[in-house]
């Protein structure tokens, strides 16, 4: 008899997740709910800027509006969140919504951290981030808990909502770190797929591969069970339908939120327990090291990683195939495809990163929380190498 499979499935502090709603309604009704009287929004500049979209949510809050903070820049800088932090500190801030892509996502979930430990420069920071030790294991450092919650409204497909980890980025090393706490997880996450209308085509569809590549990832993990592979699977079939719906009808409202449930389910087998790979680290300093837009890593490296991996797991890679309805053809190829016609780069040289960089980015990588939790061992930077180069 076959001895059955073994594991534990984490689950966040996130209360609530309301799809299909619009946001300032909804926004309007948790800070009500809550009791919250002093709401910090966090919000993405171009929405702030050139649409309505927050004018409307400040007004649907009325005078539980505090304070709105904009300007959070690419990849979470330190500096932008001691601004959001001091913004929030000299608004008595009792409730943080962020309004925008992963980034201001990132911000909004650090602040409540950075307000209870009392931190108020970029190098207050430095104690409180994830580090891995000499044997690849993650060490969370601990800390006073935060005191007041986030809601997050997203408007990309980049999935960071979902999780008690959060990334900002060292302006002085350029490397990006981890936070985690499990309060960090919102209190309740708002899916408005008509708000991610203004979302700019480029950034919707390289963070819907990114949440495509959260669910590859899961799927070649050797460290998944049959829920986490459960739950990838159909986040990948739902944006293997939404995204090409989207890019040949951008009003599809339906296939938006389609898309959003994808997101949802693929950050549920990671938020189980279940580890990111290879494509997840090397992404993760080339947007912090490299500034390539976080959903660009995953267009670049997740065929590249898919390939590399394959001698090690074909058999869990079939799954993946299956899921662009051909098993019989190499995974790799087929997301390569998927990516392709998505109209998004497929190369290290198309996001403008050259050969001096690639010794760095493999050094880097061995210090990610993923760096080493690779289907395929990855024990060295020369073999993070060999994946760089195959994707040059």
């Amino acid at each position: 008899m076959t001895k059955p499979s073994q594991g534990s499935v984490v689950l966040t502090s996130t209360e609530r997740v309301i799809f299909g709603q619009p946001a300032a309604h909804a926004i309007a009704a948790e800070a009500e709910a809550m009791g919250a009287t002093r709401v910090m929004l966090i919000a993405s500049t171009s929405l702030a800027e050139t649409t309505p979209e927050i004018a409307a949510i400040e007004a649907a809050l009325g005078s539980r509006h505090a304070t709105t903070f904009t300007g959070v820049q690419p990849h979470g800088p330190r500096t932008d969140v001691i601004a959001a932090t001091q913004a929030a500190r000299a608004a008595a801030a009792d409730l943080i919504v962020s309004v925008g892509g992963g980034s201001v996502t990132d911000c909004a979930k650090i602040v409540p951290i950075c307000l209870s430990n009392d931190v108020r420069t970029s190098d207050d920071m430095e104690p409180l981030h994830i580090y891995v030790d000499d044997t690849g294991g993650m060490v969370l450092p601990s800390f006073t808990p935060q005191t007041i919650r986030t809601i997050c409204v997203p408007t990309t497909l980049s999935g960071g909502e979902f999780n008690p980890l959060s990334g900002a980025t060292d302006p002085a090393t350029k490397h990006k770190q981890g936070y985690q706490e499990r309060l960090m997880a919102p209190v309740s996450i708002i899916l408005d797929p008509q708000l991610t209308r203004h979302t700019p085509d480029w950034l919707w569809f390289s963070t819907g591969v990114r949440a495509l590549d959260h669910a590859i990832e899961t799927l070649q993990s050797f460290q998944s069970n049959d829920y986490c592979d459960g739950l990838a699977e159909s986040a990948l079939r739902l944006l293997i339908e939404g995204l090409p719906r989207v890019k040949s009808d951008p009003e599809d409202i339906e296939a938006r939120l389609k898309c959003q449930i994808g997101v949802w389910q693929s950050m549920l087998p990671i938020i189980a327990g279940v580890p990111m790979g290879a494509s997840h680290a090397i992404g993760h300093v080339l947007g912090g090291l490299c500034d390539v837009p976080h959903g660009y890593t995953s267009c670049v490296m997740s065929p590249f990683v898919l390939r590399w991996n394959a001698s090690v797991n074909a058999a869990r890679q079939t799954r993946i195939a299956a899921a662009f309805g051909a098993a019989d053809r190499p995974a790799a190829d087929l997301v390569d495809s998927f990516i392709t016609d998505l109209g998004m780069p497929r190369s290290l040289a198309a996001v403008d990163v050259g050969e001096n960089r690639l010794q760095k980015i493999a050094e880097y990588t061995m210090e990610d929380i993923w760096g080493r939790t690779n289907p395929r061992p990855i024990s060295q930077p020369s073999d993070v190498m060999e994946i760089l180069e195959l994707a040059r």
